[in-house]
């Protein structure tokens, strides 16, 4: 009998004697991930919602890690609302790790972009996971070197004319400073024919960072579904970063049910830490 991808989530657990789900507490947080892993949300997922209310929303998650989206903490906002705003955060037990995907391609001098790296020290970012161009990249790489804040570039896939896929990323970012590195778009990278596996193996320590989604369809943005009703490859691609050794965040980046997205946010985290378990097992 045919095992679905679904159904591999029970056998995971299984397999693992739901140890790795015992580190539930009544805090707002996870701990400790599956095998290790850092398991997080990008809170462009809950772009629909105000900061308290999404902050409210991944406590049910209990995740521990988040990149946080400018709808919650705003490009626009005063120094001292950024910092207030990002306290929020920090009081309710999460782990910042990044905030992005911010938006870089307007301008092409330091000056230009600067206010970005504002915003990112402000509210206290380490890394940006950010959409840089071509022309302005050595722009970026210096404010990346005088502020001390990595950047990661995010993939958008066959409609992205700067960056479609993670190897479009490498081949600049290999050219600067260590601080610049890849956030790989599982999603958008599929659609642009690249292997995810591969893909990760060959970025190595480049790989700061992950969005991670599934699809139906490998060629259809459109096709977008809760993670393990897809065709994506999780398990290998969870053996691919175990074995390279990936420190970074693996976020769940869930675009669709924008107004109503908890029960699907919910089964794919219970997919991913199932699968996890099942592999730690």
């Amino acid at each position: 009998m045919e095992t679905s991808r679904r159904n591999f989530l029970g056998a995971a657990a299984g397999a693992a004697g739901l140890s790795a789900f015992s580190v539930r507490t009544a805090s707002a947080v996870i701990e400790a991930e599956p095998w290790g892993m850092k398991l997080g949300v990008a809170t462009y997922s809950l772009r629909s919602f105000d900061r308290t209310t999404a902050i409210a929303m991944l406590k049910k998650l209990q995740v521990k890690y988040i990149s946080i989206k400018d709808v919650h903490l705003k490009l626009t906002e005063s120094p001292e609302e950024l910092r207030q705003h990002r306290k929020e955060f920090d009081d309710a037990g999460f782990v910042v790790t990044s905030g992005g995907n911010v938006d870089m391609t307007k301008g092409t001098t330091v000056e230009d972009l600067r206010p970005r790296f504002e915003y990112a020290k402000n509210a206290g970012l380490p890394m940006m996971v950010c959409a840089p161009t071509h022309e302005n990249i050595k722009s970026v790489e210096a404010l990346v070197k005088e502020y001390n804040i990595r950047i990661a570039i995010h993939n958008h896939g066959p409609e992205d004319k700067h960056f479609p896929t993670p190897q479009s990323v490498l081949e600049v970012v290999r050219k600067l400073d260590k601080r610049c590195g890849l956030c790989m778009d599982i999603g958008h990278s599929t659609r642009a024919g690249a292997d995810i596996v591969k893909s990760a193996a060959e970025a190595g320590d480049r790989l700061f960072d992950m969005h991670v989604k599934d699809l139906a369809d490998k060629t259809s943005r459109e096709s977008q579904v809760d993670i393990g009703d897809g065709v994506l490859p999780f398990p290998a691609l969870f053996k691919q970063l175990k074995k390279m050794g990936y420190t970074g965040c693996i976020n769940m980046e869930y675009e669709i049910n924008a107004k109503d997205p908890m029960v699907g946010m919910l089964r794919s985290l219970s997919y991913e830490r199932g699968v996890l378990a099942g592999l730690a097992g």
